[in-house]
């Protein structure tokens, strides 16, 4: 039986903080690294926001509710610093096409941002975006720890057939998906 969306969620949320910052030298932390993580020359890269980007979009995590036929996704990871410690307050904001391949240009349907908590954690509940012309599924991301610049990127599905077809497709951008009882779950960490 495959688990739930929420179970991964409440598993993640459970998982003590990246112990990097104060561990013994040779010890490992409890999860693993994002690849790019301690080497400064490979943070996560950024991608054009694209024409669809508004400002101000709500506080929330949870999206799914603007798409009710969507098929449901959560979303999940750290924001991590160069060094691969989890980075609270930081910024991150979401925003994608619906079940129909289409945006929201005059409101705020899925659309939503949240500030990491103690631990560096960020999650969104929506939906598994549609194709339209030219690009393969993908979620577009704006990530901001304090005192740094933004990082606009975008997030992409593994094994999707318009993945090599699409000129912003990278694979160091691919979200690490679960199928599970009630839909996806993701997980990519940012590092910034």
């Amino acid at each position: 039986m495959l688990p739930t969306r929420r179970s991964l969620l409440a598993a993640f949320l459970a998982v003590p903080a990246l112990p990097v910052a104060n561990r013994a030298e040779g010890q490992e932390p409890t999860l693993p690294l994002t690849p790019a993580c301690g080497d400064d020359e490979d943070l996560t890269p950024a991608l054009t926001a694209g024409p669809f980007y508004k400002p101000d979009a709500p506080l929330r995590h949870e999206l799914s509710g603007d798409a009710p036929n969507g098929k449901r996704i959560t979303i999940a990871g750290y924001v991590l610093d160069g060094n691969c410690r989890p980075v609270a307050d930081s910024l991150v904001e979401i925003w994608h096409a619906d079940d129909t391949g289409a945006y929201d240009t005059r409101g705020y349907r899925l659309r939503g941002h949240q500030m990491t908590d103690k631990r560096g954690r960020w999650w969104f509940g929506t939906i598994v975006p549609a194709l339209y012309p030219g690009r393969t599924r993908h979620y577009h991301f704006r990530v901001r720890r304090p005192g740094a610049a933004v990082l606009t990127t975008q997030l992409f599905f593994p094994n999707e057939p318009q993945n090599d077809r699409d000129r912003l497709y990278s694979p160091s951008l691919l979200l690490d998906i679960r199928d599970t009882e009630d839909g996806k779950f993701g997980r990519f960490d940012f590092v910034v």
